[in-house]
């Protein structure tokens, strides 16, 4: 009964997607109140021009976490945060071009990406009506 009324809870689903971003809002507000790091984080992957890659990383991060965790246009958010952790993979964590403990380390962080984008599907399919997501969920 008690997790029954949890899980319907609001404020439970907003906790939830408030979690389920954490890494990304966080990374989003670290970046806009250290912008130079982030221009400089650019310039180390040789993700150019740095300081307008920069901005959008931010505007990527902080919107489409704020879309998920608002409820408004979850999908977008959720579509938008999963498509930047994909990218990042080839680009900040190419375990495939290393050797050693450091090929090890970024394939582990490749894996958790994967994992992450999977959660963000799975969000994007929660907060469709209940009954599209039902029927996808009954289908796998």
């Amino acid at each position: 009964m008690f997790i029954d009324k949890l899980l319907s809870s609001p404020a439970f689903g907003v906790f939830a997607r408030v979690l389920v971003t954490f890494l990304f809002w966080s990374s989003g507000l670290a970046k806009l109140f250290d912008f130079a790091g982030a221009v400089a984080e650019m310039e180390k992957y040789g993700v150019l021009p740095a300081a307008p890659m920069a901005a959008l990383v931010i505007m990527v991060q902080l919107g489409g976490s704020a879309l998920v965790i608002s409820g408004w246009n979850v999908w977008l958010g959720a579509g938008a945060l999963g498509v930047f952790t994909a990218l990042t993979i080839p680009i900040a964590h190419a375990f495939w071009r290393m050797t050693g403990e450091a090929a090890f380390f970024e394939m582990l962080f490749a894996i958790e990406h994967v994992s992450v984008i999977g959660g963000l599907m799975l969000v994007a399919i929660l907060r469709r009506p209940a009954s599209a997501a039902a029927g996808c969920l009954a289908n796998a």
